[in-house]
């Protein structure tokens, strides 16, 4: 028989091996209920520190939300995954469910929650207003009235703002443009919510800023989900364990000083409903009046445009090298770049240069918008042009030569002329493509087309119909340009204006 000391070996060994086997069997089964757990796809706009925004350091999102929507994911048992969307996009989203969530410093308002569903309040806010530190003209609420205010799209900063009487209202697509344009002195006051703009200041370092009323309103952030969202419960009832057993408060205080306050269940934003009414009528006189801005932005652009290709093609052209390639770099850069970057240069990124340089300089929205729209149309009407006096035959400048004439009166009035035909489907694509993306200039405030859809959508949270009817409007103006540009097409060519002989 064997003793009780050859046993212990074997049983220590037996239960090595049944420990491992049950961590193997432990971590297996949860990484099974991990994997097998729901994933919400949660939009969110990472251009609105604390809340959420891109970290410099390892380029993931971070933020007061990130953190508080991770929590609630653990808490609930779901996987969180993280969409980054414009804000004016993210209650769209929620509508058509292609998100299951979003968290966004989206405050809870009446008119949003007809739309999508809200969980339980997870931060209370207000609206401050900033302007420039050496201005002592605006203390509160009362003396924006008149005044010039940059607000964020969709925002409830911008609804507060549009009860102001008399004020010039500029909508931006994130509260870092709105504060960018009172930096450039473009506006005197930035309506926005409180905390963003506070941590602007003071954590970020914005310069030449100052909040001269912080908590306008009394406000309640909340996570927003499609109607009927099936994980509205989960995420309440998660919300409500990190409040229980402090890790709110912990999330909390790592990103704001002080203790969190007190978050009511219900916010009074709900307490009363208030029924929002579509107005076909209000949306058909606003799109007429974009595309009265549009046409307007598209006929100059096109117009200098046309002067500046013309003078680009005739260098690209001449014998003189150095001119050649200094429009050649011209056209490649304003070719190469995407216009957007362009129009952020010229409007935001010139006046901040001349301001480093202690240039008092600033560009107003129209003038940049046509600035911007030109130089680029310029560069690819260059090409257009010179393509086109290129492809006329090289014997006609001998023969014109030939007859003495000038190289101007050879280009005005034989090369030119047949150069325009050829030219012209080529300029009416341009044409028709400056009209639709004149609505690049939204970026900046300006309420052309575009832009007065996305205004109507940030009230009525109509996605579909109101860009639908931007739709057809930018149809509608593409097509009478398409005939236009055909039209002049026929009066140009000799051949299609002759009427066939009558038959006798």
């Amino acid at each position: 028989m064997m003793g009780s000391k050859g046993l212990k070996p074997k049983i220590q060994v037996f239960l090595a091996i049944a420990s491992c086997l049950l961590v193997v069997i432990f971590t297996s089964l949860s990484t099974f209920a991990q994997s097998s757990a729901p994933t919400l796809q949660v939009a969110t706009e990472p251009t609105f520190p604390p809340f959420e925004m891109q970290d410099q350091a390892t380029g993931e999102l971070s933020g007061f939300d990130i953190d508080l929507m991770t929590a609630i994911g653990e808490a609930a048992k779901l996987n969180i995954e993280f969409v980054s969307l414009p804000f004016d996009g993210i209650i769209p989203a929620l509508q058509s469910k292609t998100m299951d969530a979003a968290i966004s410093g989206m405050t809870i308002t009446a008119e949003r929650a007809q739309t999508v569903s809200f969980s339980r309040p997870y931060f209370k806010a207000g609206l401050a207003i900033a302007v420039q530190e050496d201005n002592t003209s605006i203390k509160n609420f009362s003396d924006l009235e008149g005044k010039q205010i940059a607000v964020q799209i969709g925002s409830t900063g911008a609804q507060e703002a549009s009860t102001i009487e008399g004020a010039n209202i500029s909508s931006f697509d994130s509260a870092s443009l709105a504060l960018q344009e009172l930096i450039n002195g473009k506006v005197d006051a930035v309506v926005n919510d409180g905390p963003v703009t506070l941590y602007a200041i003071r954590q970020a370092g914005l310069q030449g800023v100052k909040v001269v009323g912080e908590l306008v309103t009394e406000e309640y952030y909340g996570i927003a989900m499609p109607k009927d969202s099936p994980y509205l419960n989960d995420i309440n009832n998660a919300l409500e364990l990190l409040i229980q057993d402090g890790r709110y408060r912990a999330i909390y205080q790592t990103w704001f000083a002080g203790e969190p306050p007190e978050l009511p269940l219900v916010p009074p934003a709900l307490e009363t409903q208030e029924v929002i009414v579509f107005d076909w009528g209000k949306l058909f006189a606003n799109l007429i009046q974009g595309s009265t801005i549009t046409l307007l932005l598209t006929a100059l652009a096109f117009a200098f445009g046309l002067i500046g290709g013309t003078l680009v093609a005739i260098a690209l052209i001449s014998p003189y090298k150095p001119l050649r390639l200094l429009c050649r770099i011209y056209v490649d850069f304003f070719r190469g770049t995407p216009m957007l970057v362009q129009l952020f240069m010229i409007y935001f990124g010139l006046p901040g240069l001349f301001k480093e340089l202690g240039l008092e300089f600033s560009f107003d929205r129209f003038p940049a918008a046509v600035l911007a729209l030109s130089l680029n149309s310029a560069a690819y009407l260059a090409e257009i042009m010179r393509g086109g006096i290129e492809s006329i035959d090289k014997g006609q400048w001998e023969a014109s030569q030939s007859l003495g004439m000038s190289p101007l009166q050879t280009m005005q009035d034989v090369i030119f002329p047949q150069a325009l035909r050829r030219m012209l489907p080529p300029l009416g694509n341009e044409f028709i493509t400056l009209v639709k993306d004149t609505s690049l200039v939204a970026v900046i405030g300006f309420e052309e087309l575009f832009r007065q859809g996305q205004l109507m959508v940030a009230i009525t949270y109509r996605s579909f119909e109101v860009y639908l009817a931007v739709a057809l409007m930018y149809l509608v103006l593409t097509t009478l340009s398409s005939f236009g540009f055909k039209w002049l097409e026929v009066r140009m060519n000799p051949l299609q204006r002759q009427k066939p002989a009558l038959k006798t």
